[in-house]
Order: C-alpha cells, then structure tokens, then sequence
C-alpha cells in the first residue's frame, strides 16, 4: 500500500500532505458513524407522543426515552479515548459501531417502556465511543494542509446532525412508525462497521492499559457525570431540590466528581487526562464548545417547543421549519474552511459569535404570529454562525496538542459540548417557567390597572358564548387566562433569547484568550 510519506511526481502534494485513499474513506466511515450517533440524540425529540402511544407508556417515562441515552452517552464519551488507546482505533470503532446498530434493532424491537429504555442507554453508551474517535483522527491522519477541508466537515456532521434530527424523526414517524427511528440505523450501521474493520489501521493497540484498568476511576466518573446529567434533566421537572431524587443524586454527583478528580489527578495511566487543560487554547476551546453546546441545542429545544405551543404546529411542520438552519450550516461549511486558512482564527470566532448573538437579539422580539418567515433570518444567521464558530474552535483547541493527547483529550472536547447541551437546557427550561410564571402576575396586574377595558373583553367573549347558557362567562374567563398564559409563555420566549444574547456577545470578547498559532501542529502521528 501507497503511504502518506512517499514521494509523488512533479506538481504533486508535498510527501508529508499525501494521504493514502484507504485512509480517507476509512475517516469518511467513522464520519457517518459519527453522524448517526449524535443523530439519535434528537431523532426521537419531536416523535415522542408516537412512541409514547406505541409503548403505553406514561408522561414522566417517555422522557426517559431521551434521557437515558445522554446519560449513557455522557459516560462513554471522555472513557473512549482510553479504551481507544487500549484496543486501537479499528477496533474499538468498530465494536461501537456495531454494538449501537444492534442497540437500534432492540430499541426498534421493544414491546415495552423499560425495554426501550434499557436499550437506548445502550445504544447511547456505546455509541458515544464513536463521536470522540472522530475527532482524534482528523487531527492524527491529516496535515495542517488539508484541515480547512476536513475541520469544517466534521464541524458541520456535530453541529448539522443534532438541528435536523427533529426532521427526520419527524418525517419518518409520520411516513412509516417510530419503529424507523431506529431501524433507518441498521444498513448504515452494518456498512460503517465493516468498513471500520477493514479500513482503519492509524494506531496499534496497547493492551497493558487494559491490565491497568482503574474500575474504581470508572465507577466515580459514572456517578458522577451520570447523576450530573439526571440532575440537569430532571431539575426542572422535578423542581428541583424540593425533590428527594434530586437531592440524593445531587450528593452523589459530588463525592463521584471529587473521588474522579482524585484519580484523575494522581493515577498514572488515569481514565481521563486532564493535563490538557494545561494548554490555554483547549482550556478556552472546551469553554467555548460548552457555551456552543448551550447555543446548538438550547435552541434545537426552543424553536419546536415555541412552534408547538405557540403556533401548534406538529412534528412535520416542525421539521420543515427547522430545516432552514440546517441548510444555511451546509452552505456555510465550505465558506467557512476557506476562511479559516486566510484568516485569523479568533477574528473568525468573533464574527461567528457576534452573529449568533445578533440572530437571538432578532428572536427576542417574538411574538405570538411568528411563524416561517419571521424566524428566517434568526435561523440563517444561527446555522452560518454555527459553522463560523465549529471550525477555528475545533483547529485552536485540538490542532496544537501533541498526538500522545489527542485522543483523550478529544473526548473531554466533545464532552464539553454535551454538558453544554445538559446545563442549557436545565436552565432554559427553569428560565422559561420562571419568566412565565413573573409574566402572568405581570400580566394579572394590567388587568387589573385597566378593568374597565377588561371588563369589556369579558362580555364581549361572554356575548360570544351566550349559546352556552350559564356556562358563557365562565368559558370567556377561561378564554382569557389562555390568552393570557400564552402571551406569558410568548414574553418568556423573548426574554431566554434576549439572555443567549448576552452570553454570545461575552464570548466574542473571550475569544481575544486565545493563542493564535504561529502555524498549526503537524499531524504526522499517522504516517
């Protein structure tokens, strides 16, 4: 086999730039794992109630439908590098890959809500090990030369995939059955895995870190970041610590996290490596992936939930509407590779952040008539954004670490951006009722201020009503305390966006942290 170090004829790529055809097809098949594992995240969002009704299952359980995959998926992310260095990349991918395409023949199968369940934790457990692995080798396999095309592409797969997996769930579950949720997984699964199997030879494997295994290090990082993730999406539902659950997972979440810190800290060959946060650029980078995390699916959550509530749309409609972003981070990805091999990196940043920050100050002046048209240009400037941000912060927080970290620290990379996700919707979801709950007071006291004008809507809905007798004026208060609520629920909208507004326009100053490198790392762990 043709290697990346040979010399090519007149007018050719530089040796060190050469990359073997196995390779690249290899990294495009760990792409499209990739892309199915964080797809499944939000593939069952906007199917829910047709799983639910599949299931017999009630309002709390299906919930957990969604929750017990991140959970899983939050556990394996940060453990896969050790386990990739311990088994090699070919075959800890290729385990993942086919262990997930089996987890989603289970879930497809399920003929109860515990079933399911069960299943999904499975299926996010050991699909979690193929996100990170991704990442490692873009950056051990190709050279600096070739990262304004390969950064962009796997930024567009993390950020593209989770955006329209309400889509896509959506079109199947109306088409076919939720059942296809799953089952859409298993012809792609079976092809990744046998391409990972026959493809993948970056690394050799190092089974001695298999004889060192710290099980009491897996043990408190699985309490910990388990729990955190319960804690975060459950809080809300809950109401947080007036819940038993939540307290005790909460004691939980942290003696696991200061037993993890301790081994982490003082074991030689510890699970996770958290000596790269000793570099200031993946420090900053793993911040801004948590804040981008908060950005991408804080509002993949609220985009449907205020088409749903608001306008009543279904899933479909949902899906259509939300599709515009993910055009516009398409468009954008090839724009944005270009760009990031002629311009600084954190002037690249910065206009991404800033144009985030500008779409959710548009938002924030929705109202309760905001459908397609209205959301347009929040959306394009949320999904152009997205890709202008994904891409330097990928190549400054992963392209300057030696080859020896890449792999663990790319899992503690992806796992930023998850715990993003988590915290932002915990507090969006806190946020929204609270803002709910101060506007209807708000609200009541209008009301109360203008009786006069109060009054008249009241009987002119009691006149609308007067068919029904006694009831008419009881059914016109209830009118107007529904009218009320939603223009509550509307304010509440605006100002969770007015907030995001804050947070992106802070970021566009932190991005000055960062070391712009004098030329990015050689990626020459590969050949």
């Amino acid at each position: 086999m043709a290697t990346a170090t040979l010399a090519g004829p007149a007018g050719a790529p530089p040796a060190s730039d050469a990359i073997p055809a196995r390779r690249i097809f290899a990294f495009l098949a760990m792409v499209f794992g990739m892309f199915m594992a964080i797809l499944d995240i939000q593939i069952v969002s906007a199917s829910l109630a047709e799983i639910q009704a599949g299931l017999s299952a009630s309002a709390d359980e299906i919930a957990w439908v969604q929750t017990a995959y991140l959970i899983a998926e939050v556990i394996m992310i940060p453990l896969s590098g050790y386990l990739s260095r311990a088994l090699s990349t070919r075959v800890f991918f290729t385990i993942a890959a086919a262990g997930f395409t089996v987890a989603s023949v289970l879930c497809a199968m399920s003929s109860s809500i515990n079933e399911m369940i069960l299943w999904r934790a499975v299926q996010g457990f050991i699909g979690g090990g193929m996100i990170p692995g991704v990442f490692a080798a873009a950056f051990t396999i190709f050279p600096a030369s070739k990262r304004p095309i390969v950064s962009p592409l796997i930024g567009l797969i993390a950020t593209l995939a989770p955006t329209i997996g309400p889509t896509i769930g959506g079109y199947l579950s109306h088409a076919f059955s939720w059942h296809w949720l799953f089952l859409i997984n298993v012809v792609p699964g079976i092809g990744v895995s046998i391409a990972a199997w026959t493809l993948i030879d970056f690394d050799k494997p190092d089974h001695s870190l298999l004889k060192r295994f710290d099980w009491l290090g897996l043990a408190s990082m699985a309490a910990f970041l388990g729990s955190l993730e319960y804690v975060l999406e459950e809080g809300t539902r809950l109401d947080w610590f007036q819940s038993h659950e939540i307290v005790f997972f909460t004691g939980l979440m942290l003696v696991g996290c200061v037993l993890f810190f301790w081994r982490a800290l003082t074991r030689e060959d510890p699970l996770v490596d958290l000596y790269a946060f000793r570099n200031r650029n993946f420090a900053f980078g793993s911040l801004f992936s948590f804040t981008m995390g908060i950005g991408l699916y804080g509002l993949t959550y609220l985009y449907p939930v205020y088409l749903g509530r608001i306008r009543g749309y279904d899933a479909l409609m949902i899906g259509e509407t939300m599709f515009v972003t993910g055009l516009a981070m398409f468009l954008t990805a090839p724009i944005a590779g270009r760009l990031s091999a002629k311009l600084d990196p954190r002037i690249m940043m910065m206009i991404g952040f800033g144009g985030f920050a500008l779409g959710t100050y548009l938002a924030s002046f929705v109202t309760a008539d905001w459908d397609f048209h209205e959301l347009l240009i929040p959306q394009i400037l949320r999904g152009c954004s997205l890709m202008l941000c994904m891409v330097p912060i990928n190549n400054l927080a992963l392209g300057t670490l030696p080859p020896q970290q890449l792999k663990n620290a790319s899992g503690l990379y992806n796992l930023t951006r998850n715990l993003g996700g988590a915290v932002g919707l915990a507090l969006i979801n806190t946020f929204l009722n609270s803002r709910t709950d101060l506007h209807i007071v708000r609200l009541h006291e209008a009301v109360a201020a203008g009786r006069q004008v109060a009054e008249e809507n009241l009987a002119m809905l009691t006149q609308r009503f007067a068919d029904y007798g006694d009831a008419a004026e009881s059914m016109a208060l209830a009118l107007m305390n529904q009218r009320a609520h939603k223009q509550a629920l509307v304010m509440a909208f605006g100002d969770i966006f007015l907030a995001l507004t804050f947070v992106f326009a802070t970021l566009v100053a932190l991005a000055l942290f960062m070391r712009k490198p004098a030329q990015a790392a050689p990626a020459d762990a590969g050949h």
